[in-house]
């Protein structure tokens, strides 16, 4: 086994402009792309990928390009291919951040941290989820101001909008109903293949 089969990241993730504060500790494989870290968020927090995303890891006031995610041709010089850049071209010791965005139109914003880099361990799994806080947001609620209206209508029964929106809730991409938004189990988290999952996107 390598040194870089060995050694895995932990990141704090944590959804920017909610409170309660909404967040993930993960744990991935130091030989990880940023496709793979892509992936690995997706499934955490609880999102279903259904929109572009973009890393961006100049936080400086004069942030340069490229941003990573998915470039729309060879030519794009705005974005390069999360699948070509390993997470070790940024994240080098713990404190580096990037911003990972998910969702143009709502508009999600993430700060990615890593907070250690630490020994594999044998017998464990990777990656793994081990500690969050809350649930994700509903997929396609209109950001955080959707949420948090959202919230609002199913706090009160009695809301003009409440059946509707529980009616949207069931028969969403997956059924959110009944959705807690205090409530999420790290060991509930499942992770997918970051090659499957490219493999079907590229088709």
């Amino acid at each position: 086994m390598t040194k870089r089969q060995r050694s895995i990241y932990r990141f704090k993730v944590t959804l920017l402009e909610i409170e309660p504060e909404i967040l993930r500790l993960i744990e991935v494989p130091e030989s990880y792309t940023f496709w793979d870290l892509h992936v690995a968020i997706q499934d955490a927090m609880g999102w279903l990928d259904y929109h572009l995303h973009a890393f961006e890891t100049d936080l400086s006031e004069q942030h340069r390009f490229p941003y990573i995610g998915i470039p729309e041709s060879e030519m794009d010089e705005e974005y390069v291919a999360g699948w070509q850049v390993p997470i070790t071209d940024h994240f080098k010791e713990p404190g580096d951040r990037a911003r990972y965005d998910y969702d143009f139109g709502d508009g999600w914003e993430h700060m990615v941290e890593l907070v250690a880099i630490d020994t594999r361990q044998t017998g464990v799994k990777y990656p793994r989820c081990i500690d969050g806080s809350r649930a994700c947001p509903v997929e396609d609620c209109g950001g955080t101001e959707g949420y948090y209206e959202l919230l609002e209508i199913l706090a009160n029964p009695k809301h003009e909008e409440y059946r509707t929106t529980v009616h949207w809730l069931k028969n969403h991409a997956k059924n959110y109903y009944p959705y807690r938004p205090e409530e999420f189990n790290p060991a509930a988290v499942k992770f997918s293949s970051p090659y499957r999952r490219w493999k079907k996107m590229m088709e």
